[in-house]
């Protein structure tokens, strides 16, 4: 029998996990060192006890950056079949974690197929399904929502989006703003709080839903149903407060042995991001911080992935452990099967390119075996390892069979673009008499 139920309360017994050991291999980092992150609550390794196919995932500060595609299907968009293709496609192009946002028919069934499918972690909104159950929100009971999250927890999913930090008192910010609220699942508790008088029942609750975390080895993900939802909302009282309340709660969450990460804004200017970045790192203790972008602009729909991205960098930069994609999608519609793909790679290039300027361990060995391979021109050593290599074949191939170009940009002297006369590589090569 084992002697603990989270991988927190193992690292805490001084034990080294099977998921320690396999997330410190891949990270190139001690399975001590790890531990003892682990231990502190800053690093995390969701992994439900019930996810059977999971292939552990480090969250942490210390480790490379991750990201998170969210799916899930709509009450008028989306079905099983596109949701499974989705989460194939966000994990072959690289996501770390899949978020599934299902809030359309067929929420259970799609969650488990979801779950069997997937060699990442999953991540839901129980809120969401609970909310489904009621013609009024304000009609669900307390029994009704952690019935939600108890059965989230027992098909296998390893981390919840928990919005227990919005209280009734910091509703009171919201008539400053110039977007509300955009969360969903913070809209929904504050219209249930209002119409009931009464607390956020996962504030009240927040024991029980530890335990409940607890018996499963489910990581707790500590929304932010006051991120900013436009610029000019970014860093102001509502969001803070917010924060503050999360810190807290981070601190009895690991007093439990629940693992928890804390979520982040949201559209914030790109001068603010790092500020936002080391607030939540001095209130929350250092606990993971995953967000959401953030957008630097609100004028970017049709490209707020771009504008996401650029956000990410400089948060992953500033300490950010995983950045939650946004497709070209956002703002205007679910997206579909390309445009996930579009936003994972988006989104990897901007944690990649953090991890680069942060020299995490093994970062830029891939980035210098590219550059060798480029400078050779052996294109088949440089395609695997890009972020996207079904894309780079396809522009390669596209100019080789181009009538329009010359000949001999048929030649593998000489790369696709300029042909053998000006190609800089093999004059280069010509001058190192190689």
């Amino acid at each position: 029998m084992k002697e603990y139920k989270t991988q927190m309360e193992a690292a805490s017994k001084g034990i080294i996990t099977e998921e320690m050991k396999y997330v410190a291999k891949d990270e190139m980092l001690s399975p001590q060192f790890l531990r003892d992150e682990v231990a502190a609550g800053k690093i995390i390794i969701p992994a439900n006890i019930n996810h059977k196919k999971l292939k552990p995932v480090g969250i942490g500060r210390a480790l490379r950056c991750k990201i998170n595609a969210n799916i899930g299907n709509s009450p008028v968009s989306s079905d099983l079949g596109c949701e499974i293709k989705k989460l194939e496609l966000a994990v072959k192009y690289g996501a770390d974690a899949v978020m599934d946002l299902s809030t359309g028919k067929e929420i259970d069934k799609i969650r488990r197929m979801i779950i069997e499918n997937s060699t990442v972690p999953i991540g839901t909104v129980p809120m969401y399904e609970a909310a489904e159950m009621v013609d009024d929100i304000d009609d669900l009971t307390e029994d009704q929502l952690f019935e939600v999250i108890e059965r989230h927890a027992l098909q296998g999913v390893d981390f919840i989006t928990v919005h227990c930090g919005l209280l009734r008192t910091h509703l009171k910010h919201i008539a400053k703003r110039t977007t509300g609220i955009v969360s969903r699942g913070g809209s929904l508790l504050a219209i249930w709080m209002q119409k009931n008088e009464k607390e956020n029942p996962l504030y009240t609750g927040y024991d029980r839903l530890l335990e409940i975390c607890r018996r499963y080895d489910v990581s707790l993900s500590l929304g932010d149903g006051l991120r900013p939802g436009s610029i000019a909302d970014a860093s102001d009282d509502a969001q803070f407060a917010e924060l503050a309340t999360l810190g807290e709660l981070t601190l009895r969450a690991r007093r439990a042995n629940v693992q928890v990460m804390v979520e982040g804004p949201g559209h914030i200017p790109f001068n603010e991001i790092e500020m936002n970045v080391r607030r939540q790192i001095e209130l929350c203790d250092g606990a993971p911080f995953y967000v959401l972008g953030p957008l630097v602009t609100d004028i970017a729909a049709g490209y707020d992935h771009i504008a996401s991205a650029i956000g990410a960098t400089m948060a992953a930069y500033a300490g950010v452990a995983m950045l939650c994609y946004v497709t070209p999608k956002e703002h205007l519609s679910l997206p579909l099967a390309d445009d996930v793909r579009t936003g994972v790679v988006a989104h990897k290039i901007a944690a990649h390119a953090a991890d680069v300027a942060l020299d995490k361990p093994g970062a830029r060995a891939r980035d210098l075996a590219l550059s060798k391979a480029r400078y050779a021109l052996d294109w088949e050593t440089q395609f695997p390892l890009l972020l996207d290599p079904d894309r780079a074949r396809e522009y390669y191939r596209e100019a080789r069979v181009d009538k329009s170009r010359t000949p001999d940009h048929e030649s593998q002297k000489a790369c696709s673009m300029c042909g053998e006369k000006f190609c800089a590589m093999k004059n280069s090569r010509e001058i190192s008499g190689l």
